[in-house]
């Protein structure tokens, strides 16, 4: 789990634009560490992708508003929490079937913009999104909607495959 979070940090580096590569570490080989050259190491998936998004002067995937950010923060937990914990395909079930359900109205996970929430849920959901039957994808549609959006933004999907969402439908004209 600690390698795939890894590549997740280094990926979001590349799509950041970020020139230099952090140093990373492991603790306990389940959370990743970020050595940094001039303060203490900062520990965790979200802390340090944040650290770099506004390392990278691109504070607006935070959040613009004080609603905004509460929300980003929300879902880098539920990424954390809830996805990286998750047993079994029944917690899996409900993990799609609430986040289907959040998605019925917005675009991205904090509404109307693309944020850190976005990329890191992303992340987390490709090795999910991978297993599932057409089916199954056509049964989440708002999350496929949304996944299929987030993984064609620039630079984001990198070193994932792509992932084929929904299956194309032919509709005939009743002329």
């Amino acid at each position: 789990m600690v390698e795939k979070m890894l590549l997740e940090l280094l990926s979001l580096e590349k799509s950041l634009g970020l020139k230099k590569t952090n140093k990373y570490s492991t603790q306990g080989d389940k959370v990743p560490v970020l050595q940094t050259n001039n303060g203490p190491s900062l520990i965790g998936l979200t802390t340090i992708a944040a650290h770099l998004v506004k390392e990278a002067q691109q504070k607006q995937l935070l959040g613009s508003t004080a609603e905004e950010k509460a929300i980003v923060q929300q879902w880098l937990e539920y990424r954390v929490t809830q996805i990286d914990g998750h047993r079994g395909k029944d917690e899996t079930r409900i993990i799609l079937k609430d986040l289907n359900q959040y998605l019925e109205d917005k675009v991205y996970l904090a509404g109307d913009n693309f944020t850190l929430a976005d990329i890191l849920v992303y992340y987390g959901l490709h090795p999910i999104m991978t297993q599932l039957s057409v089916q199954e994808k056509e049964k989440y549609v708002n999350v496929s909607r949304w996944f299929n959006h987030i993984q064609h933004y620039p630079g984001i999907r990198q070193h994932l495959p792509s992932v084929v969402v929904l299956k194309n439908r032919l509709y005939t004209s009743g002329h």
